[in-house]
């Protein structure tokens, strides 16, 4: 059996929803864009992830889109799931209402606003785990959510939870990584959640990345994770450099408000977000294309 180390290993995409100026998803756009990643080599594809503005998606478009990704992925690389909240019953429930057919595991962040402690935060991951038919991925973005998975809580995780294969790290903190890094069981997956810290965690061992900026830069993107999973450090730096830049004005003005202006500067998708979130503003519109463009 293939390890799920080994199926999630390189570069996973936060593909975006592109939206019509309706508001209603632009599921032409969608296609184009998911063969645009796939077709950049990357490894596979996270659908409705933060990248993908989740929290304004309903559940009969969360459905919708989960169906069309499935079809018009026909297998080519793996499809991962967004499914998280803050209420424990609210993610169970959503799992058990999916059809997981052509879905290979959830992506579940850690539960926001209401600040639990670690005992209910690895409650809630239990649960979960327990109620998922596919394997579970944590995810903690505590500049997000308010609240973190420490690793001590992520280890235990990991130990205890059979169907919890893996975490996607977007604390920033590399201590905290670096320690689930070296204690972690052998087939648990670490995965970057940071386009701009993704090289230094494929140096302390990390097995890949949660990208957005592979949205836009597929190929350049997997081959730099590619060259430092390799060891071929000079080779990744280089990609790492000539990239770097480009992430940061990608978050300039949040994300993905900076991904979809992008992406249509790239003629991929049109501009359109849904509110609360709004469009980057013209100075970093510009910057975007002009890095674009050299």
């Amino acid at each position: 059996m293939k390890s799920f180390r080994s199926k999630f290993k390189g570069t996973g995409v936060a593909i975006v929803t592109p939206f019509r100026k309706s508001g209603s998803i632009d599921f032409k756009a969608y296609e184009k864009v998911l063969n645009h990643i796939i077709k950049g080599g990357c490894e596979f594809i996270v659908v409705l992830g933060t990248t993908g503005e989740s929290p304004t998606v309903s559940i009969q478009e969360k459905k919708d889109l989960i169906a069309f990704s499935v079809e018009q992925n026909t297998g080519r690389v793996p499809l991962v799931v967004g499914i998280g909240g803050n209420s424990t019953h609210d993610v169970t429930a959503a799992i058990s209402d999916l059809s997981f057919k052509g879905v290979d595991a959830v992506l579940s962040v850690c539960p926001y606003y209401n600040k639990p402690q670690q005992q209910g935060i690895f409650l809630h991951f239990k649960a979960v785990s327990e109620e998922s038919p596919v394997p579970v991925i944590l995810y903690t973005v505590p500049g997000r959510t308010g609240s973190n998975i420490t690793a001590s809580t992520t280890l235990r995780l990991a130990r205890e939870c059979k169907n919890i294969i893996g975490i996607k790290e977007a604390s920033g903190n590399l201590d905290q990584i670096g320690q689930v890094l070296k204690n972690r069981p052998e087939d648990f997956l670490v995965l970057s959640g940071d386009d701009a810290l993704t090289l230094p965690l494929l140096a302390l061992g990390a097995d890949g990345v949660i990208s957005v900026v592979a949205n836009v830069f597929p190929l350049e993107f997997s081959n730099m994770v590619r060259a430092g999973l390799k060891g071929d450090f000079e080779k990744a730096r280089a990609i790492h450099f000539r990239l770097l830049d480009f992430i940061n004005a990608l978050f300039a003005d949040g994300s993905p408000a900076g991904v979809k202006a992008a992406l249509e500067i790239k003629k991929l998708a049109s501009n359109f977000l849904r509110l609360p979130l709004v469009p980057v503003n013209t100075q970093t519109y510009k910057l975007l294309q002009q890095l674009l463009e050299s």
